[in-house]
């Protein structure tokens, strides 16, 4: 009777030991689970509806002198359900989000913590410390591992920390990505086992570096630019950095650091209707943003501020009548904004001094009468060496700054970005960030920041191609506002394409570009063409500059990553359908249902396709006027780097 009971108790320890050393978190459907093990690091491994998607992943946080998660000693494991709704100010995909998740919270000795949240649609961790003072973080361990070898990421390659991050798509297995011997900025994109794919980034990344990522084992492992301590100067509108130190991030020692997610999608047209970004965002930090009003704007820069015509009496180029003829021409299609770029100031060291062949202040004061606000352009060195600038921009009558050449996300950096639209807010400026990183969730923290670039966007002509702007639904906008300054109205076949301004074409058809402005998403959505050309295609131009840019929902009715992406999105009781494909020998074709209308009503339909012979002439399309009703099957064809744009009201 004695042994039995030794031997029970025995197995009651080891049971108990066991249940310390693993810890399991679910979806709140049941589709997703999480193992956690606690042995002599903290490892984890994910499974998709009984399917495993990643195995063995490590986590831990080096702070020099000690490293959490390593030899973890767990105190407490606690568990919680949250179901509530969000209502973020830039609604880029649903005016309310639904933030539904299980979360398991590690207590660790040591004071320190890790955090997970299982959704439906993927899962994110962070650390969370509570230490006395500041801490030197000298690295963190994000160690993402698959369960097969041979898997493709779908990635930007870079040389180094200091990026555009206007990088093209590469496509590789870990093997190949070793032998580049390059390392990759967020987000990346999976292709997992059972078909799924797995979207990883970061999110409330605060006083902290960007996570960059490097091929390791079966799957990849993240890197981190130093902090850095000192600058040397490297032109008008930039720095080099002259010495680093030891750690990447000098932070306060009690603090929750960066969400790691990971969107685990069953269906390519999960990741095109992922909020996660907003989900794990910080709170907004102004109190009433009401002041902030996201649009579209005319910008000069891509068609060389050349508009040309009868109309045109004066000798265009970076002068008063030029900027009022922007004016002008976007008050005419209510559109609400103008940017002027590079050479509205005299150098790009002094925004304080104006070109006088410009006269800002009479462009303000006109722009005001024509309901048509300005966005300036300035470096981000400009920027940090007048920070009073906002103040003036302000007494001015600026809208909005447009903030180029960043090109980094170490601390310091990414510690400038909230600087600024924390002191832009004060003074009632939006912000959108040229040259940028991608979005990390300070979009929401304060929604004064509209857009970022972070992507291969038109102004690279020829560079810009729909084979690899199709994967941007499916992976940049994934992470938040995108500024990609589309609207091209000459348009080309890559094999028929030469552009340079101040003709500048794009490659895709008519169709193509004006999907565009309904299938990518920022809260600044530029016009990048020629006015001219705008007045000459007037029922493009009324078409694209009604089109919104925020959403109260998002439908993915046809996706396939890297091939094809069809959306429908509302607006108040509008819907926009938008559609965009890549090379395609025989175009695309798609019977969609309209079961998304409400019953009961009869809508009108005003679309335009590709034309019967838009693949090779790329400006042939066709406007289509049609009754609907909900349940009608609407016929769309693509051709090849082709698009579908309409509305439904």
């Amino acid at each position: 009777m004695k042994k039995t009971l030794l031997l029970a108790s025995a197995l009651l320890a080891c049971m108990a030991g066991y249940a310390q050393k693993t810890q399991k978190l679910t979806s709140p459907d049941g589709s997703l689970c999480l193992e956690v093990k606690l042995v002599d690091t903290i490892t984890y491994d994910v499974s998709s509806e009984g399917i495993p998607v990643l195995s063995g992943c490590g986590l831990s946080l080096d702070l020099g002198d000690v490293v959490l998660g390593q030899a973890p000693r767990l105190r407490k494991a606690t568990r919680k359900s949250v179901d509530e709704n969000l209502h973020p100010f830039l609604s880029m995909k649903y005016s309310t989000v639904r933030n539904y998740y299980n979360q398991l919270t590690l207590q660790f000795r040591g004071n320190y913590s890790v955090e997970l949240r299982a959704y439906d649609d993927g899962f994110a961790y962070r650390f969370v410390t509570s230490l006395p003072g500041d801490v030197e973080v000298k690295g963190e361990r994000i160690d993402i591992q698959l369960p097969s070898e041979g898997n493709l990421f779908h990635l930007q390659e870079c040389r180094g920390f200091k990026t555009s991050y206007e990088e093209p798509y590469g496509h590789v297995t870990t093997a190949k990505w070793t032998e580049d011997g390059r390392m990759a900025h967020l987000p990346i994109l999976i292709d997992a086992d059972g078909g799924r794919r797995i979207l990883v980034s970061e999110s409330a990344l605060t006083d902290y570096p960007g996570a960059f990522f490097l091929p390791s084992g079966k799957g990849m492992e993240a890197v981190f630019p130093k902090a850095p301590l000192a600058f040397g100067p490297d032109g008008d509108r930039s720095v080099k950095i002259t010495r680093e130190a030891d750690y990447i991030a000098r932070t306060s020692g009690s603090r929750a650091f960066p969400w790691r997610y990971f969107v685990v999608s069953r269906e390519d047209g999960d990741l095109i209707e992922s909020t996660m970004t907003c989900r794990l965002a910080e709170p907004c930090q102004i109190a009433d943003p009401s002041w902030i009003k996201p649009g579209q704007a005319s910008w000069e820069w891509w068609n060389g501020a050349v508009p040309y015509g009868p109309d045109v009496d004066f000798k265009a180029g970076c002068n008063l009548e030029t900027y009022k003829y922007f004016i002008d021409f976007a008050s005419h299609y209510g559109i609400e904004y103008i940017v002027m770029d590079e050479g509205w100031a005299m150098n790009t060291i002094d925004p304080f001094t104006p070109n006088p062949d410009v006269d800002l202040h009479e462009l303000i004061r006109y722009g005001k009468e024509k309901n048509v606000g300005i966005i300036l352009w300035l470096t981000w060195l400009s920027v940090e060496n007048n920070f009073n600038v906002f103040e003036t921009f302000e007494k001015w009558g600026v809208a909005g700054i447009k903030i180029d050449f960043m090109d980094r996300s170490d601390q310091w950096m990414v510690n400038y970005y909230e600087r600024v639209v924390a002191e832009a807010a004060k003074h009632h400026l939006f912000i959108d960030y040229h040259g940028a990183y991608k979005p990390s969730g300070l979009e929401y923290k304060y929604p004064n920041l509209l857009s970022y670039e972070g992507v291969r966007g038109m102004k690279q002509m020829g560079g810009c191609r729909p084979e690899n702007s199709i994967w941007f639904p499916f992976l940049r906008n994934v992470t938040g506002p995108m500024e990609y300054t589309p609207g091209a109205m000459l348009s080309m076949q890559p094999e028929c394409y030469e552009s340079r301004r101040p003709n500048s074409a794009s490659i895709g058809t008519r169709a193509y570009q004006m999907a565009l402005f309904v299938v990518f998403e920022s809260g600044i959505q530029m016009l990048a063409d020629n006015p001219t050309l705008y007045y000459r295609n007037d029922e493009c131009t009324r078409f694209i500059s009604e089109v919104p840019v925020l959403w109260d929902e998002t439908k993915a009715l046809e996706a396939c990553a890297g091939e094809y992406a069809l959306v429908a999105k509302r607006s108040g009781s509008r819907w926009y359908l938008g559609g965009m494909t890549a090379e395609a020998k025989e175009g695309r074709h798609f019977d969609i249902v309209l079961d998304f209308l409400e019953p009961g009503r009869t809508y009108t339909l005003t679309g335009f396709v590709d034309g019967i012979n838009a693949d090779r002439q790329a400006m042939d399309y066709r406007k289509v006027t049609r009754t609907v009703r909900r349940g009608d099957t609407l016929s769309i064809d693509m051709v090849r780097n082709g698009g579908y744009v309409a509305v439904i009201e």
